[in-house]
């Protein structure tokens, strides 16, 4: 478990040694807690005849594939202990993950989330715009992974207003009403990137109804496949929103309801960054050996916060490349890379690719 020491270190601020120490020691501890808490994460390890006891490097723990978590309940902890229940998002008649959580685990998330986030908008809550609707938020103790990022990122609005409506419809009165009650402040914007596009700036575009979001800064994440298909670049996408509402800082985030906390947030020069509480390696799906830089392979996702679920150490079933490591321009150190979309044949996975699948079949 992470000391609050281990919490204060700057998320983008340890060498790459550094940071492969800290991992591999808080990784290790962790299987070793998974293998003899989890009795399914157990049989996997002894059937890989793999040893607790000798991990000497986070990159020789042996993955598991995201996709497990649809068909077993994992935990590693007494039921009783569950405080919270995700699913992943799922379009009818998908299988959706359910990830287990404890208070700990719970409460790891969210502090590991708003230092990664603080970094980018700043410690001090800010008027929040969330661009999408209230009705995605039903049962705290069992939700989605879009309510699960609403309610995450939440926390860092002092004052708060939804853009939509339940029918989905943009609010623009309620809207102008909180841009005039907080002008001239810096305003956090958060919402899912289809629904961004489809319900906020269509609908800006259509009614030629203009805002002024120059000190807003957005973070979004999920649904370019969507987009891709519509023939939507991120930068187009970031040109769209500046030319309805003057936004100037736009950046995509990646992450999963499997390792919900441990966000990889898009840098000032357009590349995805890991945090000293996670970090990305790129297989080649040929013999899973770990990809030189640029090359492309399946993405393995490690987070030193999963305690009540075995989620540490995961292969998603995205490609992308690793980029470069302690030297970004950008001047956070650790990795950076991309994501270039899901392997052939993956089920549609992000939650607003999954509400724009479920949009579709509706209209059919």
């Amino acid at each position: 478990m992470l000391t609050e020491e281990e919490m204060d270190i700057p998320p983008y601020s340890l060498s790459k040694s550094e940071k492969k120490e800290f991992l591999t020691r808080h990784l290790a501890a962790l299987t070793r807690h998974h293998y003899e808490s989890c009795t399914e994460y157990k049989k996997i390890l002894d059937a890989k005849g793999f040893d607790v006891a000798s991990v000497s490097d986070y990159a020789q723990i042996p993955f598991l594939p995201v996709r497990l978590f649809k068909d077993y309940e994992l935990k590693s902890v007494p039921a009783d202990a569950v405080v919270k229940t995700l699913t992943s998002s799922g379009t009818t008649g998908q299988k959706v993950s359910k990830i287990f959580l404890d208070k700990n685990t719970s409460s790891a998330q969210s502090k590991v989330l708003t230092k990664i986030v603080s970094s980018f908008i700043g410690k001090q809550r800010v008027p929040m715009l969330i661009l999408d609707s209230s009705a995605v938020i039903k049962n705290r103790a069992m939700f989605s992974a879009r309510g699960a990022g609403i309610l995450g990122f939440s926390m860092f609005g002092s004052d708060r207003l939804y853009a939509l409506d339940e029918e989905m419809n943009l609010n623009v009165d309620a809207i102008k009403a909180f841009l005039e009650k907080h002008q001239g402040e810096t305003m956090f914007l958060f919402g899912f990137t289809f629904m961004i596009w489809q319900h906020f700036y269509k609908e800006l575009k259509k009614s030629g109804v203009k805002f002024d979001l120059s000190n807003g800064v957005l973070i979004h994440g999920g649904g370019w496949k969507k987009l891709v298909n519509e023939a939507v670049s991120p930068e187009m996408f970031k040109s769209a929103l500046h030319d309805v509402c003057g936004i100037n800082h736009v950046y995509d985030y990646y992450g999963m309801v499997e390792q919900t906390g441990t966000i990889y947030v898009e840098c000032e020069c357009g590349r995805l960054h890991t945090s000293i509480f996670s970090d990305i390696i790129c297989r080649n799906p040929k013999d899973f050996s770990e990809c030189l830089f640029g090359e492309e392979g399946l993405i393995e996702v490690v987070s030193v916060l999963p305690e009540s679920y075995p989620g540490h150490v995961l292969l998603t079933e995205d490609v992308g490349a690793v980029l470069g490591e302690d030297d970004c321009p950008c001047g956070r150190k650790g990795k950076y890379f991309k994501i270039n979309g899901r392997i052939k044949n993956a089920e549609i996975r992000g939650c607003s690719d999954t509400y724009a699948a479920e949009a579709k079949n509706a209209a059919k």
